[in-house]
């Protein structure tokens, strides 16, 4: 009876997935025949419908996310005042979009462990590749698409500034369903959002300085804002865990003064030591505050979660919901530009990645890996943090131009690394029809 049950869901699924993508490719029709009155709805209310029948397809359930970005970036395209203003509230706040990324890196940091780490030392060779493939082919191939494509000047900073990201947890995940080397995609995932805030400003400096202005330690303190504050917390919450009762009251303790320190800083600390401290000397001061409030919003998260356990159940989902609310905001702030340069920018994300997936496989081949262990690596490679460059781009003020390329990448970039997934899947390394790549 539950498999009868199950199997019905599915066609039940499979037929609105039909009806959907019937609907949206008619409003799509119709908009390109000139009738947004009818166009505009059809199409978003099309894709919408579309991602959520995926959700009762055994097939393509792994597509749900992917169908959500685009029925997202579809209606911000159309209705772009009805995203940014709700209420008469600005819906880019900055304030806003950064506990948005927050909640993005924080959910993405839950599904992390601290022995994913411990991968360096069992796996040296295969890190040390996926790292060096990560920092350098992606940012030159982002810069010489730019210099291909002569985007305007804030828009290739944004291609360039995705291509500097450092992989995330979606490579994770293709790693998984591809059934390569997954423990090595997990630690080099690990290491390489570790030194972003070092490797990120670098690229961005060197590479499109004279684009946007980039100030090297401002961006750094951006990312770790951004993604080593949440991440650093949840890790935390991960160790305290399996920690033992001394190290846990320790922790504690330093949370407790961490929290003090903390408050104290807008009830004048932070002015007296403006007035004491020079400019590098506040940057370091910044960061250690940075670090601190890791420390209270990891124990924090601990013993809420020790007491609403399905609040941590539930973070994977709020991640998401996050970055559908980062791509509307950018695809509506954007609109004007992407309707200008949308194809190109399309074109180009499917070139870089590409680019990402073969040098990926290919060098890690030429560096000695097994191929289950270069299949890792090519999705570390080709699958950026888009998360992580909307974010910047929004610490920026810059989001819709800036931000757009991370608008398009992203759905792309699951897509594509879906369908590979699949195809490497069906092709393990030990099966001799299996092709090289």
């Amino acid at each position: 009876m539950a498999n009868d049950s199950k199997q019905s869901r599915t066609a039940i699924g499979t037929r609105l997935a039909v009806a959907s993508g019937l609907l949206a490719v008619a409003g799509g029709v119709a908009l390109v025949s000139g009738q947004p009155a009818a166009g505009g709805p059809a199409a978003a209310v099309g894709t919408s419908a579309l991602a959520i029948s995926l959700r009762f397809s055994r097939r393509f359930a792994g597509y749900q996310f992917t169908a959500w970005i685009i029925a997202v970036v579809t209606a911000a395209m159309l209705y772009p005042a009805d995203f940014l203003h709700l209420a008469g509230w600005d819906m880019r706040n900055k304030w806003v979009m950064l506990v948005a990324i927050q909640l993005v890196m924080f959910g993405m940091g839950t599904q992390m462990r601290v022995h994913d780490f411990a991968g360096v030392l069992k796996s040296p060779r295969g890190v040390f590749v996926g790292i060096f493939c990560h920092f350098s082919v992606m940012p030159l191939v982002g810069w010489g698409l730019t210099k291909l494509f002569h985007f305007p000047p804030e828009i290739a900073a944004g291609v360039i500034l995705i291509g500097s990201c450092s992989s995330g947890l979606a490579s994770n995940v293709m790693a998984y369903m591809a059934r390569s080397n997954l423990a090595l995609s997990v630690t080099v995932t690990a290491v390489t959002t570790v030194i972003a805030p070092f490797m990120t400003p670098l690229w961005m400096k060197l590479l499109a300085g004279t684009l946007v202005q980039v100030s090297f330690f401002s961006m750094m303190l951006d990312i770790v804002k951004i993604m080593l504050v949440p991440i650093g917390a949840a890790l935390l919450h991960d160790y305290l865990r399996h920690a033992r009762a001394g190290a846990r009251r320790v922790i504690r303790a330093v949370a407790v003064l961490a929290a003090g320190w903390l408050v104290a800083l807008p009830l004048g600390l932070w002015g007296g030591l403006q007035a004491a401290v020079s400019g590098n000397g506040l940057t370091v001061i910044a960061l250690g505050g940075f670090l601190l409030s890791a420390v209270v919003m990891g124990v924090v998260y601990h013993e809420v979660v020790t007491r609403l356990p399905a609040l941590d159940r539930a973070m994977p989902a709020l991640a998401i919901a996050g970055i559908l609310y980062v791509t509307a905001m950018t695809t509506a702030a954007g609109r004007d530009n992407l309707l200008k340069v949308g194809a190109l920018l399309f074109l180009a994300a499917g070139l870089h990645n590409t680019a990402g997936y073969v040098a990926g496989y290919w060098l890690s081949r030429l560096g000695g890996l097994d191929k289950n262990s270069a299949r890792s690596v090519a999705f570390e490679v080709g699958l950026q943090n888009g998360g992580m460059a909307s974010g910047l781009a929004s610490a920026m003020g810059k989001l819709g131009t800036v931000g757009l390329a991370a608008a398009i990448f992203i759905p792309w970039m699951n897509l594509s690394g879906s369908v590979l997934a699949n195809y490497w899947a069906k092709r393990p390394v030990g099966d001799r029809a299996a092709a090289e790549f």
